[in-house]
C-alpha cells in the first residue's frame, strides 16, 4: 500500500516536473486570413497546440519546433519560430497532482505538413479560423492569444492560392 501511496501520491508533490514547457502556434496564410493548425491530446482528445518539455541542446523556439514535428508532423518554412505569448495551464502529473505550467508560445509558419511523423497515430490534426480555433481550446488565456494571433502575426504573407480543406486524421 505505502509504495502506491508513494508513487502516485507523495512522490509527485515533492519531486514536481519542470513548471515550464513550450509550444508551437502552427499557422499559415489564406487568402481569408490566418489559419491555425490544432491537434488532439493524445488521452482526452480536446484540441490542444503541439507542446513539450524544454530539450537539452536546443533553445526554447527550437524545442517548440521539434514538438511541432513530433506531434503533428510540420515542416516549417525557413523562418525562425517568434514567441508571442505565454499562458498557463494545470499539467496534471502521473500521481493526478495539477501543477500549474507557465507555457511559452512560438509561432510557426508551416511550409507542408507530412503524412508520417512519429505521433501520427496517436493524434488528429486540423486547421481552424484564429476564432474557431480559440473556441476549441480549453484554456483561457491560450484562446485570448489565438485571437489576438492576426494582430501579432510575425511578417504576415499571403499566398496567391488558398490552402488545401482542413487535413485531419480519422
Amino acid at each position: 500500500m505505502f509504495p502506491v501511496l508513494w508513487k502516485q501520491f507523495i512522490r509527485p508533490i515533492l519531486i514536481r516536473p519542470a513548471q515550464f514547457q513550450v509550444a508551437a502556434l502552427c499557422y499559415r496564410m489564406a487568402k481569408s486570413g490566418p489559419q491555425i493548425l490544432l491537434i488532439t491530446s493524445r488521452e482526452t482528445r480536446r484540441w490542444i497546440l503541439p507542446k513539450g518539455w524544454p530539450m537539452k541542446g536546443l533553445d526554447t523556439g527550437g524545442a517548440a519546433r521539434q514538438e511541432a514535428w513530433e506531434e503533428a508532423g510540420v515542416k516549417p518554412t525557413g523562418k525562425s519560430p517568434v514567441k508571442i505569448g505565454q499562458y498557463q495551464y494545470p499539467k496534471v502529473t502521473p500521481g493526478g497532482v495539477p501543477v500549474d505550467t507557465d507555457v511559452d508560445v512560438f509561432a510557426i509558419e508551416v511550409d507542408r505538413l507530412s503524412k508520417t511523423f512519429p505521433e501520427v497515430d496517436e493524434r488528429t490534426r486540423q486547421w481552424f479560423s484564429p476564432e474557431e480555433a480559440a473556441e476549441r481550446v480549453r484554456e483561457a488565456d491560450l484562446g485570448a492569444l489565438i485571437t489576438q494571433f492576426p494582430d501579432i502575426l510575425p511578417e504576415p504573407q499571403t499566398s496567391d492560392t488558398e490552402p488545401k480543406k482542413s487535413e485531419t486524421r480519422p
